[in-house]
């Protein structure tokens, strides 16, 4: 019975143990095997929290160096950049957080199985660790094994020089130059970080605007914004190749004008997206369908061809979103207990970790027009608003579009401070269906930055702000 569960959980990343727990919390006995020996996968360990806590640093310094004096604040000493302490206090977030995820395990009486898990059949996973092997049996199987940087034909990640975000995270000294190809989101946040600190920082994006999956607004204020910051943004630019030559990295490419150039520098940050990653979980052995581009397929219950198997995460369609995959993991855990969740595609919100902020939920004004849906916009900048004011944080906006016929909220896209934290009051109201009348007559408080939000609902109503 030791080796017997309900449910086991492949990978501890967010749609992992979020899965777990809740599996747990409904009375399933459950296990999670996790490949390395720490949990928290991608997210908590190379990704999410250790990105956002060297941009949080990263900030701060910048702020010191730009801001401080104008608040009345001296540094009279001058000011420098620790770079051992600034990755080791990343460090220290890393770990208090995978400490947390283990008092979870623990407290859930989640048993923790460390190791490569690999399919037998549909009921049985073998577990292999350092030459040991382990068959662990279970009712059901969530896969949730995430994603691994992917890259692009003549540019092969050596983990040296041409590297991914994994490894810049972890640099041995601070860089002094930086090309990034691609201007994601993982490319612009990684740019900030650099470029706050110094490091001379040049963005290549294929396609004409910054972050191409959001609204191209906030892309183009996103391309100033970074400007500031000193990032070079070379938009409509095709990579050719990259090459380690030792202490350098050359990238050559074609510009937006299709002639041939070059570039040199310390590192090569390879930031073009991220692929599926179920390596060694022998799926096809046991029948697991999977699409051309190495995805698991599933159906509106997130269950595999096999019906006892179940995927989540970036293994299966969708936006490779942690907060994506934690839905998931509830949504399945609930499935699987017979309860009927839903989770609303439409309304997961995009968040970019730049300063300022980006986010955004529901369609963007070029989805809207593509499909000739009619739609009032109100747009309000943060440079009239009193709190962004009182913050010297003024750059960006709020935009909202509404339907005209009955004010449905149709879409959010903020570019400004504690815009991560702010599009979550439009996520409750588009997912409630309140109209852009109801939410320009809630109660704001002053100052905020949230207040933007209201004088933008009431330009899309046709009125004006009111607000500063």
């Amino acid at each position: 019975m030791e080796n017997q569960y309900d449910i086991i959980v492949i990978g501890s990343g967010p749609g992992g143990y979020t899965a777990a727990i809740r599996a747990s919390q409904l009375g399933y006995k459950v296990g999670i095997v996790e490949k390395y020996n720490t949990l928290g996968g991608t997210c908590t360990n190379v990704g999410c929290i250790p990105a956002k806590a060297l941009l949080d640093s990263t900030e701060h310094f910048h702020k010191a160096k730009t801001e401080f004096e104008l608040h009345g604040i001296e540094l009279n000493n001058g000011l420098n950049l620790n770079f051992e302490q600034f990755l080791k206090r990343k460090d220290g977030v890393v770990k208090s957080n995978v400490s947390g995820l283990s008092y979870l395990m623990k407290k859930n009486k989640i048993d923790v199985r460390t190791g490569l898990g690999s399919f037998i059949d549909s009921t049985h996973l073998k577990i292999s660790n350092e030459g040991k092997e382990t068959v662990l049996e279970s009712k059901y199987f969530i896969i949730a094994t995430g994603s691994k940087p992917s890259s692009i034909p003549g540019v092969a990640i050596d983990k040296d020089r041409i590297i991914t975000s994994t490894e810049a995270l972890s640099l041995p000294a601070q860089p002094k130059s930086m090309v990034i190809i691609g201007g994601g989101v993982i490319g612009v946040e990684m740019a900030s970080v650099f470029a706050r600190i110094g490091t001379e920082v040049t963005i290549i994006e294929y396609t004409d605007t910054l972050i191409p999956t959001m609204d191209h607004e906030l892309g183009k204020a996103l391309f100033k914004t970074l400007s500031k910051l000193g990032i070079k943004s070379l938009l409509g630019s095709k990579v050719q190749s990259a090459t380690n030559t030792g202490n350098s990295t050359t990238v050559k490419f074609e510009d937006h004008e299709g002639k041939a150039q070059e570039i040199t520098a310390e590192y090569c940050l390879v930031a073009v997206g991220r692929r599926a990653y179920t390596d060694g979980l022998n799926l096809q052995a046991i029948g697991v369908e999977t699409e051309k581009n190495g995805k698991v397929r599933v159906d509106d219950q997130l269950r595999t061809n096999v019906e006892n198997i179940y995927a989540i995460g970036d293994v299966i369609a969708g936006a490779m979103l942690a907060h994506k995959a934690e839905d998931e993991g509830v949504f399945v855990a609930e499935v699987i207990n017979g309860q009927k969740p839903h989770i609303n595609y439409d309304l997961i919100p995009g968040v970019v970790y730049t300063w300022p902020e980006v986010a955004a939920v529901g369609s963007t004004e070029e989805e809207l027009k593509a499909k000739g849906i009619a739609y009032n916009k109100g747009s309000f900048p943060y440079s009239a608003s009193g709190r962004a004011r009182a913050a010297n944080d003024t750059d960006g906006f709020v935009k909202v579009l509404v339907s005209p016929q009955y004010g449905e909220v149709l879409g959010v896209h903020i570019i400004g401070p504690r815009a991560a934290d702010v599009i979550a009051q439009s996520v409750v109201g588009m997912e409630y269906e309140v109209t852009a009348e109801d939410m320009y007559r809630i109660s704001y408080a002053h100052p905020t930055y949230s207040e933007a939000l209201k004088d933008a609902y009431l330009i899309a109503a046709g009125q004006g702000a009111i607000n500063i």
